[in-house]
């Protein structure tokens, strides 16, 4: 029996809960076999002082789709997956509505990969784009 791409949404976000991700309110939305999108309501939580989005709150979207992304995309039985480093370069303001980070691999190696994640709003506006290395390692036995 395969599973449906609904429930395995719902699993995904299940592992999410009491993390960070829970607590921005981060959601995956879509996954295809080599991209994964995530969602997040911008809402004052989530703004600088004066009321925008702030650019933590986006590099912290960013670096969960890209992270999520290489997690599960490899078998984690036998590895885990750790960031190694992210650059976010800020493009466009946005007060409300949701962002979405969409990460796509640049590089797929067995160690490390390399992630280019796009933040766009609802209108597909680019507000942010962020790039993410992750690290495979083995789990000790």
């Amino acid at each position: 029996m395969q599973i449906s791409k609904e429930d395995l949404l719902l699993k995904a976000n299940a592992a999410s809960k009491n993390t960070l991700m829970e607590t921005l309110s981060i959601e995956i939305v879509d996954f295809t076999e080599d991209t994964l999108t995530a969602r997040m309501p911008v809402t004052p939580k989530v703004h600088q002082p004066d009321g925008v989005l702030h650019g933590g709150a986006t590099a912290a979207l960013a670096e969960s789709v890209g992270s999520f992304a290489s997690h599960i995309f490899i078998n984690t039985d036998e590895f885990f997956v750790r960031g190694l480093e992210i650059t976010a370069n800020h493009l466009k303001s946005i007060k409300d509505g949701y962002i979405y980070a969409k990460a796509s691999f640049l590089h797929r190696g067995r160690t490390t990969q390399l992630l280019d994640i796009r933040v766009t709003d609802e209108a597909d506006n680019l507000i942010s784009i962020c790039r993410l290395s992750t690290i495979s390692l083995p789990k000790k036995k």
